[in-house]
């Protein structure tokens, strides 16, 4: 149907500009409908290690950046706990951009 391919078509659309950072001001209905996903943050112990590595902390160092308990950070690592809300929002932008947080260690 024409309408399904017009759906779809803009659907794609809005996720490329989802994808590129663009602001958007859509419900969660209409990007529902359109089939736009939010993908899941899912990161393992080992990622989160190496997030903290690739900036060169330690893991107290690291929890005072991320405004959290060292010990928060120790058991992200040893896989006993998961970050939530938006501290996995927070870890995955530091993976892709690891000196996003550089100014919160300025002397």
């Amino acid at each position: 149907m024409m309408r399904d391919s017009i759906t779809s078509a803009v659907g794609d659309t809005v996720q490329q500009m989802l994808n590129a950072g663009l602001k958007t001001s859509f419900t969660k209905k209409e990007l529902d409908t359109l089939g736009v996903k939010i993908p899941k943050i899912d990161l393992s112990p080992q990622q989160i290690q190496k997030i903290r590595k690739n900036m060169n902390l330690s893991q107290t160092v690291f929890a005072q950046v991320l405004n959290v308990s060292p010990s928060s950070v120790r058991q992200w690592e040893q896989g006993k706990r998961k970050p939530t809300g938006s501290t996995k929002v927070l870890l995955e932008l530091l993976d892709r951009f690891p000196e996003l947080l550089d100014y919160r260690l300025s002397a």
